[in-house]
Order: structure tokens, then C-alpha cells, then sequence
């Protein structure tokens, strides 16, 4: 419980520190691709949160965005896992939309996750069988729902790309409507509200779902890659998370298609 109590504290914290370094001038540069953003505050953000836990508990290990825990090959021991900005594209162009996300697991089991949705100062958190929070108020169940009778969180990049496209078309076809909010963490705390029925990624790294996984499951949603697999929280992959009833029926679009297989399998480094 102490960890769990320090974690409020500390992404409460580090949001107040974000909103302050937005008050000044910051630096964006380009990772990957032009369009894959980090800012000089994601940095600042990551270096804020890690000296913070290794303060108190030195023997802790942390994965982070920003290049923090590179070296961490196995989940032994007490495991903080860091996206100090989720939707930094969000944050540059929009000054909102965007997430602090941080999941605490201990031996590789779940122990808590933390989200904060930083400029609406919702945190969202998670002690793992203690069921879900926004601030101070519990979550409820997510109730089923079919997909033709739902909102899907999907970004429409993924519908143009060769060898995977067209699943991910058949699903905007029968679906309701998508949406794409620009912030996986803020896409999963979507989900565990039934805000939408469910978000499907076909790439995240663990820091983009390592909190959601513990707040959706603690609301009895799923979250599984898009074969549904278990995921990695030591490496990325993709992502289908849903009520259990829209999982399921999501899931069959990808599983039965063994042209998305072929690529997702491809794509991942999978056999």
C-alpha cells in the first residue's frame, strides 16, 4: 500500500510540474519519423518521476519513454514502467489531451497503475483486486456491447497500411464510429468507463499500456494483443482492449485473416 499511496502522489506531482514547464518555452524534436515527437518536458518529466522513486527506494528498477531502464531484461523485483507525456503529438499542437502513465508491477504480476489526464487533473488509478478510480470515485463493470452498437477508439493510420488495412476497414465499417484520441493511456481509461467499447493498436511499447492494463482489468475489461495473446510488459506489441464481449468479437476479425496474421506475425518479429 505504501507504493500504491506514494504512486498518487508522485504522478499528482509531476503533473503539477508539467503544467508549471508550460508556462516557459520548450524544445520538440523529432525521434523516428517527423511526426514521432518528443519535447525537452518529456525528459524533464521522466528524469523528475525517476529520481523521485529512486529516492526512496534505490533498489526499484524503471523502464522509461525517454531511455530510462534500457538495460532491464527481466521483471524481478519491483517494476516501474514510465510514459511521462502519452500523446506528445497531443501536447505540442493542442496543449491538452495528454497523459502522465505509469504501471507498478512486482514480480511481474500487476500491483497498480496510475494515469493521469494532465490538464483535466483526473487521475485515474488502480490497486490491483482493489478495483479502479477516477480521483476519488469508483469505477464500475464495463457492460458488453457488439460492435455494431459501439464506439472504437482506432487510428485511421492503420487502416492504410499495406497487408493489415483492410481488417482494420471491416472493423470501421461495422463499428458504429471510431474515434482516435491521440493518447493510448487516455484511451484505456476511455474503455474502463465505456466512454468507447474498446481501443485496438496494432503497435505500443509497454510504457503506452502498462497502467491501462491494471486500471481495465480492474473494471473487468481485457486487454490481449489483436490475436488474443497475452502481452509483453518488457517488449512492445499490439493491442485489443475492450469489454469482454467486444473483445471477443473483435478478436475474430484479426484471427480468422491469415493475411493480417502473416503480417502482424512479420511486424513483431513473431514465428
Amino acid at each position: 500500500m505504501e507504493i500504491y499511496e506514494f504512486g498518487k502522489e508522485l504522478i499528482s506531482e509531476a503533473g503539477d510540474f508539467i503544467r508549471g514547464r508550460m508556462l516557459e518555452d520548450f524544445r520538440v524534436d523529432a525521434k523516428l519519423n517527423p511526426n514521432d515527437l518528443v519535447t525537452d518536458v518529456d525528459h524533464e518529466t521522466e528524469a523528475f518521476i525517476y529520481e523521485r522513486i529512486l529516492e526512496h527506494w534505490p533498489e526499484h528498477r524503471i523502464i522509461g519513454e525517454e531511455g530510462h531502464g534500457t538495460d532491464v531484461e527481466d521483471t524481478r523485483g519491483v517494476l516501474w514502467i514510465v510514459d511521462p507525456i502519452d500523446g506528445t503529438l497531443n501536447f505540442v499542437h493542442q496543449l491538452q489531451n495528454f497523459a502522465i502513465s505509469i504501471g507498478v508491477y512486482i514480480d511481474g504480476k500487476p500491483y497498480a497503475g496510475f494515469i493521469l489526464d494532465v490538464m483535466n487533473d483526473n487521475l485515474y488509478h488502480a490497486l490491483a483486486g482493489q478495483g479502479a478510480y477516477k480521483n476519488d470515485v469508483r469505477l464500475g463493470r464495463v457492460q458488453g456491447t457488439h460492435l455494431s452498437k459501439s464506439l472504437v477508439s482506432l487510428n485511421s493510420n492503420w487502416v492504410v497500411k499495406e497487408g493489415i488495412g483492410h481488417t482494420f476497414t471491416e472493423i470501421v465499417r461495422d463499428a458504429r464510429s471510431t474515434r482516435s484520441y491521440g493518447s493510448a493511456a487516455l484511451d484505456f481509461v476511455n474503455t474502463a468507463q465505456g466512454i468507447v467499447s474498446a481501443a485496438l493498436f496494432f503497435r505500443l511499447h509497454p510504457w503506452d499500456y502498462a497502467a491501462g492494463m491494471i486500471i481495465l482489468a480492474e473494471t473487468g475489461g481485457v486487454m490481449t494483443n489483436l490475436l488474443g495473446e497475452e502481452i509483453s510488459i518488457l517488449r512492445k506489441g499490439s493491442v485489443l482492449a475492450g469489454n469482454p464481449e467486444i473483445h471477443e468479437e473483435l478478436k475474430q476479425y484479426f484471427t480468422r485473416d491469415e493475411k493480417f496474421i502473416d503480417s502482424h506475425r512479420k511486424a513483431h518479429g513473431e514465428k
